[in-house]
């Protein structure tokens, strides 16, 4: 019946979508037009009845800017955690808008599309993914690893027998994977990632400065002076929040060395990761490795320094892909160019895709 799906794509104005469905962001994509759309993972509700403020206009960038600053009868809520759903309803309407977004509002268009995953999630959270899609008015959905997808996003040579590394950190989830032939020959996922680097931060502030901030101003500190290496120059930066004695707002400087000491755990737990991975690794892929390295992708790939203090702790050479943040999106949308070709990286479902 591919015949029929290709004839309803072509006739019915419908766009097929690829989908980097994060927690911290959801970003789509399309073979035509590239990436169309990158906005938070944030929907604001009205409590107690998950209905989406503002006409449905509480989503994503506008939703975001809402967090930590609601009135009693709203809040925002980010509907993924750790890479899976944790509110299907409010996932549901996230992707609604999004895949209206995309179609320019045209409610009636079904895409197919393919959405990333995280490789650890259970076949129970793939079908939420699946039925969540659906749902919110897709013909037909295909899950991709979000390793492959990030692997084929950025390049690597995927389906050869020169064995490559990717390390995906996310907003809730770090993938690291070994692919060649088609599939992952080491696959490691672990829940450290983006939010961890930023609840560091929150904590190290709240101990060493008696000073409490939201996950706003943390994600801005780690972007203006986080870092996994020393600076060649040493940065500081002002940071306003409130006094955990007294309650009352005030501002507080930080430095970059403090940064990166509060980034110390997480960035361990994401090189064990790394290090497991490579242990688990068959010799003739390690031998691989220590010609194409490893690979950075993700919103955590573009912490200064990352690649150095990677290369430092593994003893192989490490670089951040093209574009890091759009690498798994733009990967999705790559498996729209043949999905007969690419049946085997798919899923829907229990099912492999034939």
């Amino acid at each position: 019946m591919r015949w029929l799906d290709w004839l309803v794509s072509r006739f019915s104005f419908s766009e097929d979508l690829g989908i980097d469905l994060g927690t911290a962001n959801t970003l789509v994509a399309s073979r035509e037009r590239g990436i169309m759309i990158d906005e938070p993972s944030v929907v604001a509700v009205y409590k107690g009845t998950n209905e989406v403020i503002l006409d449905g206009m509480g989503v994503g960038n506008e939703a975001y800017r809402m967090l930590g600053k609601t009135p009693n009868n709203i809040e925002a809520v980010r509907p993924l955690k750790g890479g899976v759903i944790a509110d299907f309803e409010i996932t549901e309407k996230l992707l609604r808008y999004f895949l209206r977004k995309a179609h320019q509002g045209r409610s009636w268009v079904k895409p197919r599309v393919v959405i990333s995953v995280p490789s650890g999630i259970t076949t129970v959270e793939r079908r939420a993914v699946i039925n969540s899609a659906e749902r919110a008015g897709a013909r037909r959905v295909y899950l991709v690893d979000e390793p492959m997808a990030a692997g084929l996003g950025v390049g690597l040579p995927i389906t050869e027998s020169e064995g490559s590394m990717v390390v995906d950190i996310g907003g809730g989830t770090t993938e690291v994977a070994i692919l060649a032939l088609g599939g992952s020959v080491v696959v490691n996922s672990v829940k450290c990632a983006g939010d961890d680097a930023d609840e560091a931060i929150i904590q190290y502030l709240r101990k060493h400065h008696n000073l409490q901030i939201g996950p706003q101003m943390a994600e801005d500190i780690k972007k203006r002076v986080g870092s996994a290496m020393p600076f060649e120059e040493e940065k500081t930066m002002e940071v306003a929040g409130r006094d955990t004695l007294n309650l009352m707002p005030r501002k507080g400087t930080i430095s970059s060395e403090e940064i990166r000491e509060a980034l110390q755990d997480p960035l361990r737990q994401i090189i064990r990761a790394v290090l497991d991975a490579l242990e688990a690794a068959p010799p003739e892929i390690g031998a691989d490795l220590i010609e194409s390295g490893i690979t950075l992708v993700g919103g955590g790939a573009l912490l200064p320094g990352l690649a150095d203090f990677v290369t430092e702790s593994t003893g192989l050479p490490a670089q951040v892909g093209e574009d890091p943040l759009t690498a798994v999106a733009r990967g999705t949308a790559r498996f729209l160019d043949d999905l007969d070709l690419y049946a085997s990286f798919l899923s829907e479902g229990d099912d492999a895709v034939g």
